[in-house]
């Protein structure tokens, strides 16, 4: 099935209110602008580098998510044009997106990472750690970040009540925390194998890669 096939499907469940970033990590130029063609917009991409060449060669509309790891010393490359930060686990990496973001008198959103999962390879705040977070006046006075939201990955198994629960945990602590930042409305739960879920579970945003362009190299 062609890709614009399948993304026209996946469409089919997905509410107009929830945002779909098409993972186009490791993918050529080629397959991202044949899904541009049916109306994508929004493409996730974990590399700095990979992600810079892509925004340079496809047209301007495209809103550019990282949604990798990042390591401080890359914000800079791409200060200039991401549209939202994904996975963003320290105040240290606020502050330096705050930094970068100032030298081109931008506002980057960003997502904060919350650990839900029972897997230890995954990054994120913990409750106690969020809550410090949002009441630490280095966090309070940063101008050029605008936390968007929240965003977690669920456990990597089969279970889905695990699923589940893991999701219904992040959109607690979500409801709890716009209470203190009216402005957060995004909450990114929800991949190619459990978007279903996230969405049940009041996902905002989803990130599809592999339903969409196959499996990775």
């Amino acid at each position: 099935m062609s890709i614009q096939k399948k993304l026209t499907s996946i469409r089919k469940f997905i509410p107009q209110e929830v945002s779909l970033v098409a993972v186009s990590k490791t993918k050529p130029v080629s397959d991202l602008q044949e899904a541009y063609d049916v109306g994508q917009r929004i493409f996730g991409e974990n590399k700095i580098q990979e992600m810079t060449q892509k925004w340079e060669e496809l047209p301007n509309d495209i809103q550019w998510h990282m949604i990798g790891h990042v390591q401080r010393n890359k914000v800079k490359y791409m200060a200039e044009y991401v549209a939202i930060i994904h996975g963003v686990d320290s105040l240290k990496l606020l502050k330096e997106i705050d930094k970068q973001a100032k030298k081109h008198d931008r506002i980057i959103s960003c997502l904060l990472q919350i650990h839900i999962a029972e897997e230890d390879t995954k990054f994120g705040f913990n409750e106690e750690e969020l809550n410090a977070l949002t009441q630490n006046p280095e966090f309070i006075h940063l101008e050029h970040i605008k936390v968007a939201g929240l965003m977690g990955m669920a456990t990597f198994t089969d279970d889905k009540d695990q699923i589940r629960r893991e999701f219904k945990t992040l959109k607690a602590l979500f409801e709890n925390l716009k209470v203190e930042l009216p402005t957060i409305e995004i909450l990114s739960m929800g991949m190619s194998g459990d978007y279903e879920i996230g969405i049940e579970e009041g996902s905002t945003m989803v990130r599809i890669g592999s339903s969409i362009f196959g499996a990775r190299n």
